[in-house]
């Protein structure tokens, strides 16, 4: 693990793989950390790829910023956390909040993309019903702490049978959860909350992207990646079976099979070195 003081935090992160492989940026999800891309991370460094995969502000060891944290803080952060690494483009990848950071990501740094990866996200504008609900949760998050909370949503995290069949990777999902500080955790609520419709961000990109979606994703169905395939019809998009929201974990050999096509046929085949540091 390696951290970098940058932007008034401190940002944790692991940099994994040959420092000239190709570059993959992967951005967890709330409330996580960056372990929650463990076995990607795993994966695509033995595959030659170098992966950097950053604890978000406010989340696992990084520093907090109590208050409201913005998309565009997180996809700044980003490019920050880049330019300390020597890294001009990457791979942006990101799985529900995540996936939205990377199309933030996109939308205020497109030079520094050369590809995206969108899991289990949505890309519309929060609904005002949407802001309500989300600045509740955090003033809950802030006087309850997030016990109670994780215990609530595990089995939409993760497919409900899946909590069940698959108690290491369910225990492992609660860990990150209850160990993340409220502060931070509610801090990125009230910025999610305030998110722009990414519809043209997507309708503009050419760079290769790869949708992934759970089958029995619950909090972004099938219907919500099938949207953002519409927008970039050249998009490759993979449904995984037998996983919820978080396909990564319930699944990681079927993710990261679908990964490490995508990044073979669609982004290193297109006369891409695979040294962009």
């Amino acid at each position: 693990m390696n951290a970098v003081a940058l932007r008034g935090a401190t940002i944790h992160y692991d940099d994994l793989g040959p420092s000239a492989g190709l570059p993959v940026l992967l951005i967890h999800g709330h409330p996580f950390n960056r372990t929650l891309w463990a076995p990607q991370a795993t994966a695509l460094a033995e595959a030659g790829y170098r992966v950097v995969t950053p604890d978000l502000r406010g989340y696992g060891d990084s520093s907090v910023t109590p208050g409201k944290v913005l998309l565009s803080d997180f996809a700044d952060d980003l490019a920050s956390l880049l330019d300390h690494l020597g890294i001009e483009r990457v791979v942006a990848g990101g799985v529900s909040m995540g996936g939205q950071i990377a199309m933030e990501f996109r939308r205020r740094h497109p030079q520094r993309v050369r590809a995206l990866v969108l899991s289990d996200t949505s890309v519309p504008a929060e609904t005002e019903e949407g802001k309500e609900f989300r600045n509740r949760l955090a003033d809950r998050l802030l006087a309850e702490g997030m016990d109670g909370y994780a215990g609530e949503v595990i089995d939409k995290m993760l497919a409900a049978y899946n909590v069940a069949a698959m108690p290491d990777v369910a225990g492992r999902v609660l860990g990150m959860m209850r160990a993340t500080d409220p502060r931070g955790a509610a801090a990125a609520l009230r910025g999610r909350a305030e998110r722009p419709d990414y519809r043209d961000t997507l309708g503009a990109v050419r760079e290769p992207v790869l949708i992934v979606v759970g089958a029995d994703d619950v909090y972004t169905p099938v219907p919500d990646a099938e949207a953002i395939r519409r927008l970039v019809p050249q998009a490759t998009m993979v449904v995984i079976e037998k996983a919820g929201h978080l396909p990564g974990a319930e699944q990681p050999e079927r993710f990261n099979a679908a990964l490490l096509d995508f990044l073979t046929t669609q982004v290193t085949r297109r006369g891409t070195s695979r040294n962009d540091a």
